[in-house]
């Protein structure tokens, strides 16, 4: 278990799947497989195998303790989600939970949950099966998400296209190559709608709680947001899914097979990376294996990725 310190905050990670043996064809589909392998050489061996030219991720939490607060950024997959088209986060049972109780959180301690977009690798745990209906996860906590991910999510899944295809015209993200997995609205949002605990974020728009913000950075998901945490003039910025791997920090242009506006996402992925270098943010990301942690700095018109370790207990 990891942990970093930022200003007053303490973030662990908490971790849900290491993700070894990812095949770059798979990953990253409209770029020749030789081309990744050969941009993922200069990696070490926690992002990157040699022997099998494969590449190595992580599904993860970030949990961020400050002010009194216990807040979770993103929540993994979740256990018992049936998710056939996606086979290695399909019916999971994963200890997840007991990971988060080693770091000192029981389910009624958590305050806050923020997303940063509704796809299935990170709203899952916002709910669990419990006597055969899905549950909020955590009870007393305010689930906060960008109301257009939420309503696109819901008319997804209920094949609303015209209500869909609104709200495509609305966001003007270019050319669309797929829609989002189909069913996660339904058992990782919904119930925590019905139960009164969302709260509908408008991206851009101020603070959602003490010292963190959301910021528009779509592409990937219709209305992706990085969070933003301020505190004494130390900044962390957690990215979401604007990057998978560190070999897109020198190939920007390459999408991951889950971004759904190729175009948007280029743009997303580009504005992160400066932000990060000009700010000296530290970065927490959701897919980088390794720490899953470092820092953004330029090299020339390029970007340069660095891991920091912080401490591990």
């Amino acid at each position: 278990m990891r942990h970093f310190q930022v200003g007053d905050a303490r973030i662990t990670r908490i971790s849900e799947l290491n993700l070894d043996g990812v095949d770059a064809a798979f990953l990253y589909p409209s770029v020749d497989p030789e081309q990744v392998r050969i941009g993922a050489r200069p990696l070490s061996a926690g992002s990157f195998d040699p022997s099998t030219g494969t590449l190595r991720q992580s599904i993860h939490t970030w949990l961020v303790e400050i002010g009194g607060l216990t807040v979770l950024i993103d929540t993994g997959t979740g256990n018992d989600k049936q998710r056939p088209t996606m086979p290695p986060l399909d019916q999971l049972k994963e200890p997840y939970l007991e990971r988060l109780a080693r770091a000192g959180v029981q389910l009624d301690d958590v305050d806050a949950v923020l997303m940063t977009h509704v796809h299935a690798d990170h709203v899952g745990w916002n709910t669990r099966l419990q006597n055969g209906a899905w549950v909020p996860t955590f009870p007393h906590a305010r689930y906060l998400a960008s109301g257009v991910e939420l309503d696109y999510g819901a008319a997804v899944d209920a094949d609303d296209e015209a209500k869909a295809n609104a709200l495509r015209q609305v966001a003007d993200l270019g050319p669309m190559s797929h829609l989002p997995a189909a069913g996660i609205y339904t058992d990782s949002v919904a119930p925590v709608s019905s139960a009164g605990l969302i709260e509908r974020v408008k991206v851009g728009e101020g603070e959602v709680l003490p010292g963190f913000s959301y910021h528009s950075l779509p592409g990937h998901s219709i209305d992706h947001a990085a969070i933003l945490l301020n505190s004494n003039g130390h900044h962390a910025l957690f990215w979401g899914d604007v990057l998978h791997h560190p070999v897109q920090v020198t190939a920007t242009e390459w999408n991951s097979v889950f971004c759904e506006f190729p175009d948007a996402a280029v743009t997303a992925r580009r504005k992160a990376l400066a932000w990060a270098a000009d700010t000296g943010a530290t970065v927490f990301t959701t897919h980088f294996a390794e720490s899953s942690a470092g820092r953004v700095t330029r090299d020339g018109d390029a970007f340069v990725w660095t891991f920091i370790e912080g401490t591990v207990a």
